[in-house]
C-alpha cells in the first residue's frame, strides 16, 4: 500500500512540475499587455518571392483609409491584408485617376476598379473609403476567403490578367496592418 501511495504522490508531483513548465511560458505570454500584442494578420506565410516599396505620406494615408473601411465593415485584419496587397499590386497604393493612353481601359483608384464594370462612378472609385468598401463587398461574396491563399481571394474579386501577382505583396500588407490596425 505504501508503494502505491508513494507512486501516486510522485505522479502528482511530476504532473505539477510538467504543468508548471508548460504553463509557465503560456502564463507569462498571457500577461503581455494587449497594446504590445500584434494582430493575427502579422503572422503570414506568404507565397513566393515578396516585393516591397517605401511608402510616401499619401500611400500611408491610403493604408489607413483601407484599414478604417475594413474595421467599419466589421471585417478582421485578414481582410485588410488582402485589400492592401491588392491595392499594392493594382496601384502601389496610389489613388490613380485616368492615365490617358497608359490607362488599362477605364480603371481608376486604389484598386483599379472600372466604372464600366459596375464598380461605381469615377468619383466614387477614386474615394479610398468607397473603393475599399466595394472591394470588401466583393471579398465577402467569396466563399472561404478567410482561409484561401491571398492571391486566390484577391483574384476572385478583381479578375486580373495577372492572377498570381497579388501574392508578392502579402508580407508588406501584413506588416502594414500590424503597424496601423491599432492606431
Amino acid at each position: 500500500m505504501n508503494t502505491i501511495i508513494r507512486k501516486s504522490m510522485l505522479s502528482v508531483a511530476g504532473l505539477a512540475f510538467a504543468g508548471g513548465v508548460f504553463a509557465g511560458p503560456i502564463a507569462a505570454h498571457a500577461a503581455t499587455p494587449a497594446a504590445e500584442a500584434k494582430p493575427a494578420a502579422v503572422a503570414v506565410k506568404p507565397q513566393g518571392a515578396q516585393s516591397h516599396i517605401d511608402l510616401n505620406d499619401e500611400q500611408t494615408a491610403n493604408v489607413k483609409a483601407i484599414i478604417a473601411a475594413t474595421k467599419k465593415a466589421g471585417l478582421p485584419e485578414r481582410a485588410a491584408v488582402i485589400s492592401i496587397a491588392t491595392s499594392l499590386q493594382e496601384s502601389k497604393l496610389e489613388n490613380l485617376g485616368h492615365l490617358g493612353d497608359r490607362n488599362d481601359h477605364d480603371s481608376l483608384g486604389l484598386f483599379q476598379q472600372r466604372p464600366s464594370s459596375g464598380w461605381g462612378t469615377p468619383e466614387q472609385i477614386t474615394d479610398p473609403a468607397y473603393s475599399t468598401t466595394a472591394f470588401l463587398k466583393g471579398l465577402k461574396q467569396v466563399d472561404g476567403w478567410q482561409d484561401m491563399p491571398l492571391t486566390d481571394a484577391a483574384q476572385t474579386v478583381q479578375v486580373s490578367a495577372y492572377p498570381d501577382a497579388y501574392a508578392q505583396w502579402e508580407q508588406q500588407a501584413a506588416d502594414l496592418v500590424g503597424q496601423y490596425w491599432n492606431s
